[in-house]
């Protein structure tokens, strides 16, 4: 999403802009204290830092029909997983939140694990079942575990909308105008590394964990797409409706306003 402003292409105009890579979870924990003027955050985090910020009409990652998978050792059906340990990459994940969705309220114990080390602890035996994001989701199988239920699946059965797992969040005391023209600038950096799609993997793949060029670029395609420029009226409405589940559900607090910039 970023190549085109990290390689120069793409004009930051009157702003200084200085990456921060970090794991989502810490990045969610870094918007609850407002640290960061514009962060990618967990749908689920949002109702927490709302007061704070408003998310972005770009940079969303949405799982249409696919998304964050829980795995084991064996075939199991997953409603046995009630009261089981369950490694998770963190509680303020949108995966976490729709586990939670799917399987109740406190129905499980939580064991947060770096989203990197997940898939092994589980091989391990360390875990009853694990909650995968990111390129664990086609990598599982090397691990000999079995895919329990694709939670974004899962969700677009339930609901028929695809899966708002991330965004861009950006602090409301930028004000307005500056809020609108941020916004613009990392859009047209998500535009340029679209149209320069193998560059940009490329340049990704130096974060990557472990990935190859082709692996790396299927999960782009997976992530990185039409709902990156634009939730639409139908991503946004999948974030309110997920938002209003996880309240239902006693998960999340209410989000009175969900503001797009």
């Amino acid at each position: 999403m970023f190549y085109g402003l990290a390689s120069g292409q793409v004009d930051s105009g009157r702003y200084q802009i200085e990456h921060q890579l970090q794991d989502i979870q810490t990045l969610n924990e870094r918007a609850l204290r407002g640290e960061l003027h514009i962060t990618a955050i967990s749908i689920h985090a949002y109702p927490y830092v709302a007061d704070k910020y408003a998310l972005t009409n770009c940079g969303s990652s949405m799982g249409d029909g696919y998304g964050p998978m829980l795995v084991a050792r064996e075939p199991i059906d997953w409603r046995k997983l009630h009261g089981k340990k369950i490694a998770v990459p963190g509680k303020m994940t949108t995966a976490f939140l729709a586990l939670s969705l799917l399987l109740g309220k406190d129905a499980f114990i939580p064991e947060v694990i770096m989203l990197d080390q997940i898939l092994e602890h589980v091989a391990a035996g360390k875990a009853d079942a694990g909650l995968i994001i990111h390129e664990g989701q086609l990598t599982y199988q090397q691990h000999k575990l079995h895919c329990i239920v694709d939670l974004g699946a899962w969700w677009h059965d339930e609901t028929g909308y695809p899966l708002p797992l991330g965004g861009n969040a950006i602090r409301r005391d930028l004000g307005v105008e500056n809020m609108r023209e941020i916004a613009a600038i990392i859009k047209r950096s998500i535009e340029y590394s679209l149209q320069h799609r193998d560059e940009a993997v490329q340049y990704a793949l130096q974060y990557a964990r472990d990935m190859g060029s082709a692996l790396a670029d299927r999960f782009v395609g997976m992530y990185v797409n039409k709902w990156t420029l634009d939730y639409g009226d139908v991503g946004r409405s999948a974030v309110k409706e997920l938002l209003e589940r996880g309240h239902e559900a006693g998960l999340i607090p209410p989000t009175p306003t969900i503001d797009f910039i």
